[in-house]
């Protein structure tokens, strides 16, 4: 089963890494949203950074999974991966494995950037395992967005900008968790991204809001419940993608 599912995400890396709605919503949307957010702002990099890393693995690892099954549906080539000796499970986690790798690679650039400005890394074992289970969970996310058998790629995408879009905002990136209102940190501990960007912080910045093992424990929950649907979903809609 190994095999097949890199031989999967092989394809997806080949075939899908460099389309236009990957690339936009998945390394140009985040970038032009934290400048818009840093430009005009006396804030030091090493807030920032933590903040530009959670958008960066959200985006990425969202971007390329919610696109593939429409795609494939688009072109026909769902058709002969079914006719193959795979099973959705298979499909799912191929899917998954290819998003999973672009958001950990993307993910490492801003890290540099951050580095290079003079930003250190206090506990790297704790942002390296942080993002691994982060660039799961939302790229098993991803594929939740997919699951409407729908051919057309901008209706998924609309539906994930959707969804996405506020998860931003509310995930203590651009205002902390420990600034925000009752309400807020209500609402921000319903976002996986929170716990991910509490973990960039603690990593870089060296405290967090929740304890880590609060954090790593609600990414892995949210990681495993993305999986779960997503398999189910998928396993009900393949036969209308026909």
């Amino acid at each position: 089963m190994g095999s097949k599912i890199w031989a999967i995400a092989r394809k997806d890396i080949q075939m899908y890494y460099f389309k236009g709605p990957v690339v936009i919503f998945g390394v140009l949307f985040p970038l032009f949203l934290f400048l818009a957010f840093y430009i005009g702002r006396n804030l030091p990099a090493a807030f920032l950074i933590p903040g530009l890393v959670a958008m960066t693995i959200f985006f990425t690892s969202t971007s390329v999974s919610p696109v593939i099954m429409p795609w494939e549906t688009q072109m026909r080539t769902l058709e002969r991966l079914i006719s193959c000796p795979v099973t959705v499970r298979t499909l799912i986690v191929g899917d998954i494995l290819a998003s999973f790798i672009f958001g950990t690679c993307i993910s490492a650039v801003p890290v540099a950037v951050g580095v290079a400005l003079g930003v250190s890394v206090k506990s790297p074992v704790i942002l390296a395992i942080a993002v691994i289970l982060a660039a799961f969970c939302f790229s098993a996310l991803g594929l939740l967005f997919s699951a409407p058998p729908t051919s057309l790629v901008s209706n998924i995408m609309m539906l994930s900008t959707f969804v996405k879009f506020p998860v931003i905002f509310i995930s203590g990136i651009f205002i902390p968790v420990d600034q925000m209102p009752g309400w807020g940190v209500a609402v921000a501990s319903l976002s996986p991204l929170t716990y991910f960007t509490d973990l960039a912080r603690y990593a870089i910045q060296g405290y967090a809001y929740y304890p880590l093992y609060a954090d790593f424990a609600a990414l892995f929950v949210y990681a495993a419940l993305f999986l779960f649907l997503a398999v189910r979903l998928h396993e009900r809609a393949l036969p209308k993608r026909f």
